[in-house]
């Protein structure tokens, strides 16, 4: 019988994460403050728990896949936590994108508990979680790790040890989002432009994946855009904030970074024309409204 894993909030990473561990054999105890998301991790065969702390009873490990610091101190430290259940030595693996500092002082909280800290972020999108081809980003102690070392392979066949203290895995991920967002603003920027020249959008599409503009970026997000995929794979303001956060922190270093500022523009801009509720390859909105160009 493989190790029940506990997981706190099964949106689009944390739906795929419970269907990964579910298809090694691992048992899932889950919990999301959506019922919709319930009912779907309970089909993916996990038990749907009514609180955090009923989840971390069953568990050693639990995974919080939640949105922001805010959402993690409840479900780790408010009513029914994850803390209230969690025995001595267990681990909370936190797969959140969260300012390093917040993880640093999360894991000190824990400590008190003795309770072990695993900074993992995540990065890939949904159905490379599902797939556990996902890549996370882990930053803890070894005895973290060492109890976690069964279950992520199963979340994870591109697994990246950067340190052992936490707070070092969202930085690291802070980059890479960093990163992200400005090679998804810059596909939104071109593709944009093609169009205002008159060029076709899948030719533009088959043109920089063969040749030096390409991004991986660009490849998933203007695919969908031109295949007028409206499913939501990774929300607008998810990203969004993920670069605020690593200007954040390059502000603490005072160090400049004029392109993810120039980035992080072009996401407001888009949030604040209404596609709040989108994905984040609407970025081509910006330039809608800015330009009048359209997608054919």
């Amino acid at each position: 019988m493989q190790l029940p894993i506990g997981l706190i909030g099964p949106g689009a990473m944390g739906l795929s994460i419970t269907r990964a561990l579910r298809r090694h054999g691992f048992p899932v105890h889950v919990r999301d403050i959506n019922p919709e998301r319930n009912a779907l991790a309970l089909a993916a065969g996990a038990v749907v728990e009514p609180d955090p702390a009923t989840v971390a009873k069953h568990a050693r490990i639990v995974i919080t896949v939640v949105v922001d610091g805010k959402q993690t101190d409840e479900v780790v430290f408010g009513e029914h936590g994850i803390v209230d259940t969690l025995q001595p030595g267990g681990v909370v693996m936190m797969c959140s994108t969260v300012a390093p500092e917040y993880t640093v002082g999360l894991a000190k909280r824990l400590a008190e508990r003795g309770i072990l800290t695993l900074d993992a972020p995540i990065s890939g999108g949904p159905a490379r979680a599902e797939a556990g081809t996902m890549s996370m980003m882990l930053a803890g102690p070894k005895a973290a790790l060492d109890l976690c070392a069964e279950v992520l392979p199963a979340m994870s066949d591109k697994r990246f040890v950067v340190g052992d203290a936490p707070g070092q895995g969202g930085t690291m991920k802070l980059v890479n989002n960093l990163l992200a967002g400005i090679h998804n603003a810059a596909a939104a920027e071109a593709l944009a432009l093609g169009l205002k020249a008159g060029l076709d959008p899948r030719k533009i599409f088959d043109v920089v994946m063969a040749s030096s503009g390409m991004s991986w970026m660009f490849g998933d997000r203007i695919k969908r855009l031109i295949d007028h995929d409206t499913q939501v794979a990774a929300a607008l303001p998810i990203l969004t904030k993920d670069v605020g956060l690593a200007l954040e922190m390059a502000r603490g270093m005072q160090f400049p970074l004029p392109v993810g500022s120039a980035a992080h523009q072009v996401f407001l801009g888009t949030l604040a024309h209404g596609h709040a509720l989108e994905d984040d390859n609407t970025l081509i909105h910006y330039y809608r409204a800015l330009t009048g160009v359209e997608l054919p």
